[in-house]
């Protein structure tokens, strides 16, 4: 009677299958988020919603995020807070001129947050921080202060090395943030930014946008060379 060969061990593709599809999970329930929180703000978006755009159950999204309010706070640090990481470690290597660096951060930040539906969280905050305190509070603290700290420490080393005069710096930095805060407005309010029959290109923006903050930030002539060319 021949002998059935042994069943070779197989490999346990469903629970690899599984596995994979768990680690993959929270990945998109934050996408799902960003897509709805941008869509329809915050107060709208319903936890029923997000789970069923990723494809999973409430009870499975409660199981990575508790609340709507913690769901908030993790496509927040995703996408905006976990940026200045890498922003704080390109300040600490870059060789070029402060000029240069802001060149960089503005350019670095279009690519990361401003071409990215990212933007629209900016305009959700806007629109609903008056009404959500603690997430307001939380915005805050992982985005407006790290940017803030962030840029001054641009301005605060172009003073440093003579490129920039002395600036106020607590003002300064809106000066720097302003244009980039209006092209995120500008992506989801193009009727109320943007006159009629204008086509914003983010390149030639940007590069107006820096040639007037770096011409204005420049050191100022002393008094007496400055008379003298005038004479």
């Amino acid at each position: 009677m021949p002998l059935t060969p042994p069943t070779p061990d197989l490999p346990p593709i469903t629970a690899t299958r599984r596995e994979r599809r768990k680690e993959a999970r929270p990945g998109e329930l934050l996408e799902a988020a960003l897509d709805l929180f941008v869509e329809k703000g915050f107060a709208a978006t319903r936890v029923e919603e997000v789970a069923a755009r990723a494809g999973v159950s409430k009870g499975t999204l409660f199981l990575y995020f508790p609340s709507k309010d913690e769901l908030f706070k993790a496509v927040v640090r995703e996408n905006l807070s976990g940026r200045f990481v890498e922003w704080n470690n390109d300040f600490e290597t870059f060789q070029g001129s402060t000029h240069d660096m802001m060149t960089y951060c503005m350019h670095s930040w279009w690519e990361r947050v401003g071409s990215t539906k990212a933007a629209g969280i900016a305009k959700l905050m806007m629109s609903e921080a008056g009404n959500f305190p603690q997430i307001t509070d939380f915005y805050r603290q992982e985005v407006i202060e790290p940017g803030h700290t962030l840029i001054r420490r641009i301005l605060q080393r172009g003073m440093d090395k003579g490129e920039f005069r002395p600036l106020d710096l607590d003002y300064a930095v809106f000066s720097v943030l302003a244009p980039m805060l209006f092209m995120m407005l500008s992506r989801y309010s193009k009727g109320i930014c943007i006159p009629q029959g204008l086509e914003l290109d983010p390149k030639r923006y940007l590069a107006s946008q820096l040639d007037i903050i770096l011409h204005g930030l420049g050191p100022r002539p002393a008094d007496g060379a400055h008379a003298a060319r005038k004479a």
